[in-house]
C-alpha cells in the first residue's frame, strides 16, 4: 500500500496524573469542551505535534488544558493504547503516562477543556455517580491505578507523594490511600528503616507523634529504588 492510501492517523498522549487530597488517592480530569465527548470528562492529554516527542506533549497538554505546570515529581509511561475505534474521528494511538507528586494546585480549565477538578479514584471507578469517562480513558485510569499500587510494593514510589521532609505516619497514610487499607505498623516500619536509603531521617521533629506518644521523626527520601523483598499488599 503506497502512502496516499493510507487512511488518517494520529499519535496521543493522555495522562494519568495522581495526588492525595484529604487522605484520598485522586486524579486530575478535565470535562471536554468540544465533540467527540463534549461534556464527559477525561484524562487531559491530545495530540503529539510533529516537534515534539510524547513526553514533551504529555506536559504541554497539561498546562493547556489544566493550567497545570511541569512539576518536579514522578512521571513515566504507562502503556499504549491503539483499539481500531478508541476514538471516533480518525485512527488515533495514544501513549498514555502516569504522574504524580504531592501537593499539586487546583487546575484552571483552559484550550478545548469546559472545567478541570481532581476526583477521588474510588468515586470514579466505584460509586453510584461516577461519571462515564470519554473515549477509553475508564481503562487507562484502572491500569494506571493498578500500575502505582503495585509499584509501592517494590519500590520506593510512595515518598513521591509526600514533600520534604515527612513523617512515617504520612508515609503510611499514602500506602493506606494508594491500596486502600493501611499496611501493618510493625511491618511497614521494619520495611521502611530496614530497607538502606529508603528514607533519610533528618535531626528534627514533626508536629504529629509516633507510637508511644514520642514527636515524630522528619525524613527525607533516600538514593534506594527497588524494595526486596517487597511490601506486599494485605
Amino acid at each position: 500500500m503506497s502512502t496516499k492510501e493510507w487512511p488518517p492517523f494520529a499519535v496521543a498522549v493522555d495522562l494519568a496524573i495522581f495526588t492525595i487530597r484529604d487522605g484520598a488517592l485522586s486524579v486530575l480530569l478535565v470535562e471536554r469542551g468540544e465533540d467527540p465527548f463534549a461534556g464527559s470528562w477525561a484524562l487531559p492529554g491530545g495530540f503529539v505535534e510533529p516537534d515534539e516527542d510524547a513526553e514533551q506533549a504529555a506536559w504541554r497538554e497539561l498546562q493547556e488544558e489544566t493550567g497545570v505546570d511541569r512539576f518536579p515529581g514522578h512521571l513515566e509511561q504507562l502503556r499504549t493504547y491503539s483499539a481500531p475505534d478508541r476514538d471516533p474521528r480518525m485512527r488515533v494511538v495514544s501513549v498514555a503516562h502516569v504522574a504524580l507528586a504531592p501537593d499539586l494546585p487546583e487546575p484552571q480549565a483552559g484550550t478545548d477543556a469546559a472545567d478541570a477538578r481532581w476526583w477521588v479514584v474510588d468515586d470514579l471507578l466505584s460509586g453510584e455517580d461516577a461519571p462515564t469517562l470519554a473515549f477509553d480513558h475508564r481503562d487507562i485510569l484502572i491500569d494506571a491505578r493498578e500500575r502505582v499500587r503495585a509499584k509501592l510494593e517494590y519500590t520506593t514510589l510512595a515518598t513521591e507523594f509526600v514533600a520534604e521532609p515527612f513523617t512515617l505516619p504520612e508515609l503510611r497514610r499514602v500506602y493506606a490511600a494508594v491500596w486502600g487499607t493501611p499496611p501493618d505498623l510493625g511491618n511497614f516500619r521494619r520495611k521502611i528503616l530496614g530497607t538502606e536509603g529508603f528514607v533519610v531521617a533528618t535531626d528534627t521533629t514533626g508536629g504529629g507523634t509516633e507510637g508511644g506518644g514520642r514527636p515524630a521523626l522528619l525524613y527525607r527520601r533516600g538514593p534506594a529504588v527497588v524494595v526486596q523483598p517487597p511490601m506486599v499488599r494485605g
